[in-house]
């Protein structure tokens, strides 16, 4: 439970090592910097081991980008709390067109220059009442275990992405001998740390089916205070330069490989012929560049991008979209969640999914009836759909029902309560 100022002597401490943090503005980071910022508003010392902000450009962002080669030390002070966040960024080679191989290259990398940190810490006998690794990339949890074993700490191996089995279900790595290494790996990493948790049902299966131990639920959340519905949607589409009348479809999130995101391109071919339908594509990532390129070269004038948008503006431009595409390939199906969905929830988001029965994202969205559901990379049946959908009762109802699942399930406070209750267990 969270600490109250009256009780601050027995105040926990605890150590977050990623690849990403703030103020990165999506993804992984975005969630880290959320989770360290909620303990130290709530009575923690909070201590972060990462590298400077790069996600989801693949460059570092201003005002790091001067300093990256060498070690950077920040200090955010909580007075009201009396607690702090002491984040230390390392050096990592951040490739700008980020395949497999030069994935591995920028882990290797990461892993050698935080090793010197956790090494001084290991030295200095700090001791931290919990050590939060986030995977991907699994392995640096081996630094956690690293310093686990020698200063007393206790673990929590969490994991956002299956990394391993994503990489070879898209093939983006090869060699069967190479892949019997590192689940071998992550098998031990699995079966050392005192805690596992991961963000959906899916996901958790699938750990378990590796390693048979109790696996914990630990969604992403989001902020229904920050995020929530506007009304006159329709003015709105004017502030960005579109009519009223318009129906916006919009995709904002990561683009890259396990998206599918050609489906777009596909479906607005499709749709030519209707004025009123239009595409957004927000975001991005190492195939931006090809599709902006197929777009150019197939006239597809109903299509526009869009650079990831500010934390002060993302609101209003979430709302001004009738739908949301959350599209990824089939065999990406339950070894990630799209993180793009707890926003689009909040402020009452219909979204158009792409996933097959029996994933946790087709049984999230059809249980609590949040959108539209199609098979992954079927790009004649998204374009049917499209063609065809309807802004109606029904429609209005799968706002409600997407907000108030949001407001019930996903609220910060619920779930870093809900945390808490398994990391600091009496």
């Amino acid at each position: 439970m969270p600490l109250s100022n009256d009780n601050l002597i027995d105040k926990k401490s605890v150590l977050l090592i990623s690849h990403n943090f703030s103020p990165e503005p999506t993804g992984i980071g975005k969630y880290n910097g959320e989770m360290m910022d909620w303990l130290a508003e709530n009575g923690y010392d909070c201590t972060v081991i990462t590298t400077f902000p790069y996600y989801p450009y693949w460059k570092v962002q201003a005002p790091y980008k001067k300093g990256r080669f060498w070690f950077k030390k920040e200090v955010i002070n909580y007075h009201s709390k009396n607690t702090s966040i002491t984040i230390h960024r390392c050096p990592s080679y951040v490739p700008l067109n980020p395949s497999g191989k030069k994935r591995i290259i920028q882990d290797f990398s990461f892993w050698t220059s935080m090793f010197w940190k956790i090494l001084k810490l290991m030295i200095t006998k700090q001791k931290f009442d919990l050590i939060i690794t986030i995977a991907p990339p699994f392995h640096l949890a081996y630094l956690g275990l690293m310093l686990k074993k020698r200063n007393g700490s206790k673990l929590l191996y969490h994991v956002q992405d299956l990394q391993i089995d994503a990489a070879q279900e898209l093939n983006m790595l090869s060699g069967k001998r190479f892949f019997d290494r590192i689940y071998k790996i992550e098998k031990d990493i699995i079966t050392k740390a005192n805690y596992v948790s991961s963000i959906s049902d899916g996901m958790i299966s699938k750990i378990k089916a590796k390693v048979n131990r109790d696996i914990f639920f630990f969604p992403n959340w989001v902020d229904t205070t920050y995020f929530y519905p506007l009304m006159s949607r329709e003015k709105i589409k004017t502030n960005w330069g579109y009519r009223e009348d318009d129906i916006i479809f919009l995709y904002s999130g990561a683009i890259g490989e396990k998206q599918g995101l050609g489906a777009i391109l596909s479906a607005a071919e499709s749709n030519l012929n209707r004025r009123e339908i239009q595409f957004i594509i927000c975001g991005s990532g190492p195939y931006k560049e090809k599709l902006m390129q197929i777009t150019e070269s197939k006239k597809l004038t109903n299509v526009k991008f869009f650079p990831v948008q500010d934390k002060e503006l993302f609101n209003e431009f979430l709302n001004m979209a009738d739908y949301h595409l959350v599209l990824q390939k089939g065999n990406a199906s339950d070894l990630v969640m799209p993180s793009k969905l707890t926003t689009i929830l909040a402020v009452g988001g219909v979204a158009i999914v792409t996933t097959p029965p029996g994933t946790s994202l087709f049984n999230l969205v059809s249980k609590h009836d949040l959108g539209f559901l199609i098979e992954p990379e079927n790009h004649k049946v998204l374009s049917t759909l499209i063609q065809n959908i309807k802004i109606d009762s029904s429609y209005e109802t799968k706002r409600e029902n997407a907000r108030n699942y949001a407001t019930k399930y996903l609220n910060i406070n619920s779930v870093m309560n809900n945390f808490l209750g398994h990391v600091f267990q009496a």
